[in-house]
């Protein structure tokens, strides 16, 4: 299964909800006061705690939830790469918002005191796995004792252990943020048509840490050298990828088949193929993105 390059390469809102939710953690989770950040009906209800919601939204309460949920925050940048930082960022807001109205909503009809909601972005993680369960192809298969896989089963490993991590106070947030995911998916309110403006990702672009798999910044115009072409020029970008060049060469066999094995169109994947400058994971993107619509 091929998520793209690696590292944080335009994906600079993953990268920030990365580092906010290490620095977070460290700092309330993993030094002892983990348990104490879950919110529970009377924190809300009672005691309007507001600034226990503000830093359980970045905050897991231990260190493998930090490690599994990372994990997880990290190779669902895919979907940031996909439809864009603007667009991901709304996915995001929508996701944090609708997941805590619903846990809020879950606390006022159990009312159990002693029942608190685990802290972290639970709602972030869980509601990706809607679109990585409908969008992502299944590129390689496999058995193991009789028993079949595939390179997906990783990830829903991963979100079962994070999921049942903490019994009912990790499967109500993570519930919820599955519900928000397919709000978000049916368009709910249009919401798939809203993005942010384009200075709110530039502002997450210039927050992060610089990490080793971005992209150097561009210095002074200079001339190419003869057969390349600028990646990303400006004038020539379709949609959240690069348009095709009248210097790019045929796509090769291949890079066709590889598409052609995950379902998609012989023809259609060889002009996604032609648009990303024969790069194999922006064309998957391209294709996918085109199933979407």
């Amino acid at each position: 299964m091929n998520v793209g390059p690696s590292g944080f390469n335009n994906a600079p809102v993953t990268r920030a909800i990365v580092i906010a939710c290490t620095i977070f953690t460290i700092i309330f989770g993993v030094r002892g006061h983990g348990n104490q950040l879950g919110w529970s009906y009377q924190d809300i209800f009672q005691k309007l705690q507001i600034w226990k919601l503000i830093i359980s939204a970045f905050t897991f309460s231990s260190t493998p939830e930090l490690v599994f949920g990372l994990y997880l925050l990290y190779y669902f940048r895919v979907f940031e790469r996909q439809i864009g930082s603007n667009k991901y960022s709304v996915f995001l807001l929508f996701s944090f918002v609708v997941s805590l109205f619903l846990e809020v909503l879950a606390l006022q009809l159990i009312k159990d005191p002693s029942l608190s909601i685990l802290s972290g972005p639970y709602g972030l993680i869980f509601s990706s796995f809607v679109p990585f369960y409908l969008d992502i192809p299944v590129s390689t298969r496999f058995r193991l004792f009789s028993l079949n896989f595939s390179d997906k089963t990783f990830i829903y490993l991963a979100g079962l252990q994070l999921l049942f991590s903490s019994w009912k106070r990790s499967i109500v947030p993570g519930l919820c943020g599955i519900i928000a995911g397919c709000l978000y998916r049916l368009n709910f309110c249009r919401i798939r048509k809203v993005k942010f403006p384009e200075f709110i990702t530039s502002f997450f672009a210039r927050l992060s840490w610089p990490s080793t798999g971005n992209l150097p910044p561009p210095s002074a115009p200079a001339r190419n050298a003869p057969g390349n072409v600028p990646i990303f020029a400006g004038r020539q970008m379709e949609g959240n990828y690069p348009a095709p060049v009248s210097s790019t060469p045929e796509p090769p066999e291949d890079a066709i088949s590889m598409l052609v094995s995950m379902g998609f169109d012989r023809n259609s994947a060889r002009q996604a193929l032609i648009r990303s400058r024969n790069d194999v994971n922006i064309a998957t993107n391209v294709l996918l993105e085109s199933q979407s619509r």
